[in-house]
């Protein structure tokens, strides 16, 4: 039994890799680090997937994991000056391919960890709101809230926006 969620687990990680990768990288906004969150959440998936207690999950699962990873590479970076030894500072180096600078993505990144992590995945990764509820560990209702009104927020963000 756990050798099939097992294999359910690779391959959906196989076949996703490039989903995790785009919301880390939402999240961290550096190529490397982004890589290092998805790496260290494979590994964790990987160790602790005997744990899962609910087989069926491990999709919202994988989703969670990527974002504590992302979160924890966040806070540690916070902690973390980068400066070489003449003391410039370092510039990372961010993929073009995933580079989302617009007014409404930047809107988003200015939110709450939560709304922010909502609205990406429902309109990024395209995941229901009773997955995003798992993904999150919040009561439906709670996502529900969270999302219409950090959508309500965007919308006057972006008329203000607009009216500049």
């Amino acid at each position: 039994m756990k050798e099939e969620l097992y294999e359910k687990l690779t391959s959906y990680i196989i076949e996703n890799q490039e989903k995790f990768y785009r919301l880390a990288f939402s999240y961290v906004k550096n190529q490397e680090d982004a890589l290092d969150a998805v790496q260290n959440a494979v590994c964790k998936a990987l160790a602790h997937y005997p744990e899962l207690k609910n087989e069926e999950a491990y999709k919202t699962w994988m989703y969670q994991i990527v974002i504590n990873e992302s979160l924890t590479l966040l806070r540690a970076r916070k902690r973390f000056v980068l400066a070489d030894e003449d003391g410039l500072w370092e510039i990372p180096y961010e993929e073009k391919q995933y580079e989302l600078h617009d007014d409404l993505y930047d809107q988003i990144g200015r939110m709450e960890t939560d709304t922010q992590s909502i609205i990406k995945l429902r309109y990024f990764e395209e995941l229901e709101l009773r997955e995003i509820a798992q993904v999150l560990k919040m009561n439906l209702n709670t996502v529900k809230t969270k999302l219409y009104r950090g959508l309500r927020i965007l919308k006057v963000a972006m008329e203000k926006e607009e009216g500049a």
